[in-house]
């Protein structure tokens, strides 16, 4: 569908090739395949939490599971796939024992410092097919229903 076209109408029928959830999710297959060609031994998910922690630093896991959009129990499991690859290490708060943070070690800067660059041509390639208006225009309408 181009800028151009107008939205499906319900009455002209369904067509699974016109709704958003099915653009959205052949968007991110694509997206996905290309992080995995370019980035195999990490998942989004664990390049997010690396991303987000060395853009804020030292935080709690409930508020990195916040800050890229996980749930408890997925961000868990991030951080503990991370922690098993030297990325990142946990300690409990200082004054709220319950609270558990987690920060990136010195082989997690080490790899996101690798790994950015990369990312930048993730993002990139995904967006080849769109002229770099257009790009903008995308991520900003998707910022929108996000």
């Amino acid at each position: 569908m181009s800028g151009d076209e107008a939205l499906p109408d319900p009455q002209d029928g369904y067509r699974l090739q016109e709704q958003v959830g099915f653009i959205l999710r052949k968007a991110h297959q694509r997206h996905v395949a290309i992080f995995a060609q370019r980035i195999g031994d990490l998942t989004p998910p664990q390049f997010a939490a690396l991303a987000r922690l060395g853009e804020v630093g030292e935080t709690s896991q409930n508020q990195l599971g916040a800050l890229v959009a996980m749930d408890a129990a997925t961000i868990k499991g991030v951080i503990d796939r991370l922690k098993a690859r030297g990325y990142v290490a946990l300690a409990r708060h200082a004054q709220d024992k319950r609270r558990l943070m987690v920060r990136l070690t010195a082989d997690g800067q080490a790899a996101l410092q690798r790994l950015l660059p990369l990312a930048g041509e993730i993002t990139a390639e995904t967006l080849a097919p769109l002229s770099q208006k257009e790009a903008q225009q995308f991520l900003r309408l998707l910022a929108k229903i996000a």
